[in-house]
C-alpha cells in the first residue's frame, strides 16, 4: 500500500474515532459498544449469547452485562433455546432496530462533516469503497 494511501486511512480512522467519542460524550442515547452490539445483532439472529460473544471478540460475561440493559429497555430479547436448555438465544426487536439505524445516522452526518472539513475527499472515497465492495461481493 503506497504511504499516501495509508495516510488517509489513518486519518479516516482517527476522525471516525474523534467523532464517535464526541457523539458518545454528549449524548445520552447508546454508546458506540451498544450500537455495534445491536449492528451485529441485525446481521446475525437469533444467536446464542456465546455466538454473539465470539463474533464481537468479547466475553460471554462482557456480553450478558451489556445485554441488560438492552433488555431492559427493550431493545433486545432474549430468550431460552428450545433445542438446549442451558443457552439463551437473543434477537433484536423492532424498538432496538429502530435505535440503531437512528443512533447511526447522526454519527455517518458527522463522520461526513468532520471529513470534510479536513480536507478528506468523502465523496471519492465513498464512490471508490463502493466500487470495492461490488468487485469483492457482485451480489450487492
Amino acid at each position: 500500500m503506497d504511504d499516501g494511501l495509508a495516510d488517509a486511512l489513518h486519518r479516516v480512522v482517527y476522525l471516525l474515532g474523534e467523532a464517535t467519542r464526541r457523539r458518545v460524550d454528549d449524548s445520552g442515547g447508546l454508546s458506540y459498544s451498544q450500537l455495534r452490539l445491536l449492528g451485529m445483532l441485525e446481521e446475525i439472529q437469533p444467536v446464542t449469547q456465546h455466538q454473539l460473544a465470539q463474533a464481537l471478540s468479547v466475553s460471554d460475561p462482557a456480553i450478558s452485562r451489556a445485554l441488560r440493559p438492552l433488555e431492559a429497555a427493550g431493545l433486545v430479547q432474549i430468550r431460552p433455546d428450545p433445542a438446549h436448555g442451558r443457552r439463551r438465544l437473543v434477537a433484536v426487536t423492532e424498538t432496538g432496530r429502530t435505535a440503531f439505524h437512528d443512533g447511526g445516522k447522526p454519527l455517518y452526518d458527522e463522520l461526513r462533516t468532520t471529513l470534510l472539513a479536513a480536507g478528506f475527499p468523502y465523496e471519492q472515497y465513498l464512490r471508490d469503497t463502493l466500487r470495492l465492495a461490488e468487485l469483492l461481493d457482485p451480489k450487492l
